[in-house]
């Protein structure tokens, strides 16, 4: 597999996670333990998309 492709591929894997917690964010909202954990996931998901966009800057010398 390419290194583009792996890109690609991340980057699609990180957009599910993410709307997966938003979706669960939206369910939960009346319990609280869940809530909290959830909004945890969702700023780990961010590290990832954060570290992600610095690959993608590596990868891409005009970015």
């Amino acid at each position: 597999m390419e290194i583009d492709s792996k890109l690609e591929e991340i980057g699609r894997l990180i957009e599910q996670l993410k709307d997966t917690a938003l979706e669960m964010q939206e369910k939960v909202h009346d319990l609280p333990a869940a809530r909290r954990n959830t909004a945890r996931i969702l700023a780990s998901i961010k590290m990832l998309e954060l570290n992600f966009s610095d690959l993608l800057a590596l990868e891409d010398p005009d970015a």
